[in-house]
């Protein structure tokens, strides 16, 4: 169980979509402080609370990440939700973008869990939540390089849980499924909002659930995948582009 009332919480990505809603929902769920990170501090809200402090970071900046896990040393639940997304297949999308989805979701978030390890340790009990994506578990040929980065993430995820297993620090894999924001604008699926995925999160969390799949559409594919995971993989076939599936 991953206690948020009276506990210390570190978000990325805190600027929009998911993160915002987040940093709402672990305040109306007691929590002590919220740092609320984004690379543009101006475009984070603080919701005219005093328990929300503003850090600047761009997860793949080393120097600007050792500089905020010094600032939030008494973090005790890291919350990593900041990510990209780059639309087109695994053999269509320029390679640059492929790499840049998994230098941010991938590396960028595993930099993040490295640089708060020490400050987890010392204010145990502690938690890590990685937002990774129902796309962890079938490759959407639309945004292929994003799903690989997510499946990366799910899967550093698992190995951190194993590690940390008895160590009083609980590691938490988050997957949602289309949700309505910023990122996920020309994708045509039906979305939850970003308030009631946060707010099922956060249930989540203090649930003890190790891997939450927030919203409904993520915990349907998620069945889909249990039964038969190839089910899955067909029924995201359609969503090749059509000059591509031809």
């Amino acid at each position: 169980m991953t206690q948020i009332k009276d506990r210390i919480i570190f978000i990325t990505g805190a600027n929009r979509g998911i993160g915002k809603a987040l940093v709402k929902a672990a305040l109306d769920g007691g929590a002590k402080k919220v740092y609320a990170s984004a690379r543009d501090i101006s475009k984070i809200d603080d919701f005219g609370d005093k328990r929300v402090v503003k850090i600047a970071l761009d997860i793949n900046n080393r120097a600007q990440l050792e500089t905020a896990a010094k600032q939030a040393g008494d973090t005790q639940v890291l919350i990593n939700n900041a990510g990209i997304a780059s639309f087109g297949s695994a053999l269509s999308a320029s390679f640059e973008d492929v790499e840049r989805d998994m230098k941010t979701n991938y590396f960028g978030t595993l930099a993040v869990m490295r640089a708060f390890f020490p400050a987890l340790e010392k204010n145990k009990p502690a938690a890590i939540a990685n937002v990774a994506s129902i796309a962890a578990f079938v490759n959407f040929p639309a945004f292929g390089g994003y799903c690989a980065s997510k499946a990366a993430l799910f899967s550093i995820t698992q190995g951190a849980r194993i590690e940390l297993a008895g160590r009083g620090i609980a590691v938490h894999a988050i997957c949602p499924g289309p949700i309505d924001t910023d990122m996920a604008r020309d994708i045509q699926m039906e979305k939850t909002s970003p308030e009631e995925t946060a707010a099922a999160i956060i249930k989540a969390l203090e649930a003890g659930e190790a891997d939450i799949f927030p919203d409904k559409g993520g915990r349907e594919m998620f069945a889909v995948w249990s039964k038969n995971y190839r089910d899955l993989e067909a029924s995201v076939a359609g969503t090749m582009p059509q000059d591509e599936a031809a």
